[in-house]
Parts: C-alpha cells; sequence; structure tokens
C-alpha cells in the first residue's frame, strides 16, 4: 500500500511565482504542486498538497494527519512564528512532521527567526527554495525506509 503524505501550506504560499520572486523564487503554488507529487510517486507515496491562509483550516489538517498517523511536509508561512494552536496541533503528531521553508528566515527579519512549531517538528529544512520540499520528501522516505 503506498503511503500517504500531506504536505500543507500556510498563508500565502497559493501566490508563489508572483510573491515576491527574489525572495520565495519564480515556481509557480501550481509548479510546487507537481514537483511535490511527482518526486511523490518516485518514492512511493500519494502526496497531497494543500494550501491555506486559514489558521483553523491548517489545525484541522494537522488533526486529519495526528488521527491517521500520516507524515506531514509543512510549510506553516507566518503562523511559523506566533500560532500556538497550530504549534499544539503539530505536537500531536503521530507520524514524522518536517517544518519546511523555501527561504532561510534566519538571514530575514528578526521576527521570522522565531518558529514555534520547530520544537515539535522531527526536523526543519530550509533555505534551499522549492528544494527544501523536495529534501523534507527525501527524508520521510529515509524515514520509512529505517
Amino acid at each position: 500500500m503506498t503511503q500517504r503524505v500531506l504536505v500543507l501550506n500556510g498563508p500565502n504560499l497559493g501566490r508563489l511565482g508572483s510573491r515576491e520572486p527574489d525572495v520565495y523564487g519564480s515556481t509557480s503554488y501550481p509548479g510546487l504542486v507537481k514537483e511535490c507529487t511527482r518526486l511523490g510517486e518516485e518514492l512511493g507515496f500519494a502526496v497531497e498538497v494543500r494550501e491555506t491562509n486559514d489558521e483553523g483550516e491548517m489545525i484541522r489538517w494537522l488533526h486529519e494527519a495526528a488521527d491517521g498517523a500520516i507524515p506531514v511536509v509543512i510549510n506553516p508561512g507566518a503562523f511559523t512564528h506566533y500560532s500556538y494552536g497550530m504549534r499544539d496541533a503539530a505536537a500531536q503528531r503521530t507520524a514524522p512532521l518536517i517544518e519546511v521553508h523555501i527561504s532561510n528566515p534566519y538571514t530575514r527579519e528578526e521576527f521570522r527567526h522565531t518558529s514555534v512549531i520547530a520544537a515539535v517538528a522531527s526536523g526543519t529544512v530550509a533555505g534551499f527554495g522549492i528544494g527544501s520540499y523536495r529534501l523534507a520528501l527525501r527524508a520521510l522516505a529515509d524515514a520509512s525506509a529505517a
């Protein structure tokens, strides 16, 4: 049976390609979805990519993942820095959860230097553009092979 994986994206990530391309690159959100599903298939995953600007919806998706023992790759976007509700939902994980960021938050504004998610994540990948997602999916594949 193919392992299901959720790739969850927070606020403004649906605007990839047009939002600050000097920071987030030129890959569009549909391009991100295509790349994650393509690599997921290659790795033996059934990847489902989602995006929301709604904190409550993200929390419900994290509950879904915890209830189903579904691995998660999550780019919380701005929620990274302040959403304790999302942090508490992520802490309930029953499978690996990898935090990703397209840019390197530590090279940006000071408020981006704090992640409330990192302490409850299996790991964090940041600063490699869309490649951060590829690295996270490969890390999940490595973890499931171990």
